[in-house]
């Protein structure tokens, strides 16, 4: 990070609306500096809770304005990076623009009334784009700037837990839990969990599990553990045996990613989206990816298939994942590309 008084090479405008945002933007800030830049991180200071998702992205966008505004003062930077669309909506001053989807994908219709005209004028005037993905690119719509590729890095760590040590038979993930598919998670789970069996719901906030679970109520083996820190949910995963998830539309995955390099089996439904994920778990347990997003029994006999099957060392579904993640989302790969690729293009 930037020394009091020194201009920094690169100002990171992180919005941080979510723990997932904040912890990418974080990784990106941590590979900056260990290729030898100075780099200041301002963040948007979370403003108040309205109605809509177009009023919701407005009130991000002045909170980031401001936070930009103070970092442009206090640091002098040579370049700047915003960490998201949202967080660049409103810029006083054209960037890079860091994106794992674009407002034009991701925000349709009356959602994206405002935000999708403005994305295209950002576009016009960035001078560089930096995806999380190829995928992500892919959705950007033509003219678009310069890009640099790069992915959030996943963490294998040691060895994952043996199998007949995970005491958790199933996780998933919730902060939308439309988006996410929170209900079509709980109708499957319905249908398939037996006695003992515990489904954990994460990141959902305050009654969305019942308001998933719609008029049946919420299932037998469900516990809803809300918000957790990064230490706890990482513990939980190690814990756990499945991770399930049936998103309506997913722009990168990178809690199943986690999940994976975690140990878990990865039970999912395809979605539109980068998704890029979905491509690690066809490598992982194709069996495991259920392609009729809707269809519950599908998506049950997944869940049943997944916290069955006995682990084989011969073809083991971890073994494939974090071969998988090491081939493409190594820490040190990351790092080479930030220190090769994207400060060049920064800073000249």
């Amino acid at each position: 990070m930037t020394a009091a008084g020194l201009p920094a090479d690169v100002l990171l405008v992180s919005l941080g609306s979510t723990s997932g945002l904040r912890t990418v933007d974080d990784q990106l800030a941590g590979a900056i500096e260990r290729a030898g830049a100075r780099i200041a991180v301002v963040r948007a200071r979370p403003p108040r809770n309205v109605r809509t998702l177009a009023l919701t992205d407005l009130v991000w966008a002045l909170a980031a304005r401001h936070a930009a505004q103070e970092g442009l003062r206090r640091h002098r930077p040579r370049a700047v990076v915003y960490g998201s669309v949202g967080a660049a909506l409103l810029w006083p001053r054209p960037g890079a623009i860091r994106l794992d989807a674009a407002m034009a994908a991701n925000r349709p219709g009356r959602h994206g009334v405002w935000q999708r005209p403005r994305e295209r004028l950002l576009l016009r005037r960035s001078p560089l784009l930096v995806p999380q993905s190829a995928e992500a690119l892919a959705e950007v719509p033509v003219p678009r700037p310069p890009a640099v590729v790069v992915p959030p890095p996943v963490a294998l760590g040691p060895e994952p837990r043996a199998w007949d040590e995970r005491d958790v038979a199933a996780v998933t993930y919730a902060a939308d839990p439309w988006k996410k598919g929170l209900d079509r998670v709980l109708a499957a789970w319905r249908g398939t969990r037996r006695d003992g069996e515990e489904l954990v719901v994460c990141g959902a906030r305050p009654g969305a599990v019942a308001a998933a679970a719609g008029p049946a109520g919420i299932p037998p083996g469900v516990r809803d553990a809300g918000p957790l820190a990064p230490e706890a949910f990482a513990d939980l995963l190690a814990h756990a045996r499945t991770f399930v998830i049936a998103p309506r539309r997913e722009d990168h995955g990178l809690v199943q990613l986690e999940a994976l390099a975690a140990g878990c089996r990865l039970v999912t439904t395809t979605a539109p989206g980068a998704y890029v994920a979905l491509a690690v778990a066809r490598v992982a347990a194709p069996r495991l990816v259920v392609d009729r997003p809707d269809d519950t029994g599908a998506l049950a006999a997944a869940i049943r298939s997944a916290l069955d099957a006995p682990r084989d060392p011969g073809s083991d579904d971890a073994a494939r994942a974090r071969a998988s993640l090491a081939e493409r989302f190594d820490a040190d790969r990351v790092d080479a590309v930030v220190r090769d690729e994207l400060l060049p293009a920064l800073l000249g």
